[in-house]
């Protein structure tokens, strides 16, 4: 199982060190890859946080009606394949989707824009945020919330003083998981924003047109993301433990 594991990854090491590699990993269109996964991940990780964190703290303290169908409605992009995911954000906001007709109306066109990229991204990576957020909202003793409740602290003084102290790390777990999330994305992208240089064509996009047309370009963007995959799932195993 370990050898499963382990050599596909070390082949595309072995594979991918030669005299051409770092032009390959420099060139042109691996800049502009690499340049547009940073940009679209990070702005899917703020917006995760943005809007995911009180989201999370709803579900976590609140006592709503359908709570636990909202939470799996929420997990659900986890599980989705990606080609579902990509087809269903497309016939929503299509031109011809649920959604399309009224988004003309304000001229707005998000299919194969870097928009659709962010969003696809945000469909299949912020649940993954909200996830632990709210893992980490329940695990907060609820003595603490009644001591600063007794000591006259508002709801805002509440969250913004006690929560996200005490959270942090596991938000900051979530959001690096969200980042990686995002970095990696594919199947969805591909069908709601398309496959355009500079445009949309994330460093997943650009190594799977590398496998068609130059292997030397898959490869050294595999390596890239394989080293960046690996540092940030350390640093979340590392937030992990010392938060134990």
């Amino acid at each position: 199982m370990l050898a499963l594991f382990l050599l596909p990854l070390l082949a595309v090491f072995i594979r991918s060190v030669n005299a051409e590699f770092f032009d390959y990993a420099f060139s042109q269109q691996a800049l502009s890859a690499l340049k547009l996964s940073l940009v679209t991940s990070t702005v899917t990780t703020i917006c995760a946080i943005l809007f995911g964190t009180p989201l999370a703290y709803i579900l976590a303290n609140w006592k709503l009606k359908y709570k636990s169908w909202l939470e799996l409605l929420i997990d659900l992009p986890i599980v989705l394949p990606p080609s579902v995911a990509g087809l269903a954000l497309l016939i929503t906001f299509g031109r011809r989707g649920l959604l399309g007709s009224t988004l003309e109306i304000f001229e707005i066109s998000l299919p194969f824009t870097t928009a659709a990229v962010v969003i696809a991204q945000m469909f299949v990576a912020a649940p993954l945020y909200i996830r632990s957020a709210r893992v980490g909202f329940i695990g907060i003793d609820k003595q603490l919330e009644e001591a600063a409740n007794v000591e006259g602290a508002n709801r805002w003084q509440l969250f913004r003083e006690v929560m996200l102290p005490l959270t942090r790390k596991t938000l900051l777990s979530g959001a690096i998981l969200t980042w990686t999330r995002a970095l990696g994305e594919f199947g969805a992208t591909i069908l709601f924003a398309g496959n355009l240089e500079g445009v949309t064509q994330t460093m997943p996009m650009a190594i799977y047109l590398g496998f068609e047309r130059n292997l030397g370009v898959a490869l050294a963007l595999s390596v890239v993301l394989i080293v960046v995959s690996f540092f940030l799932l350390m640093l979340t195993r590392r937030l992990e433990k010392e938060d134990s």
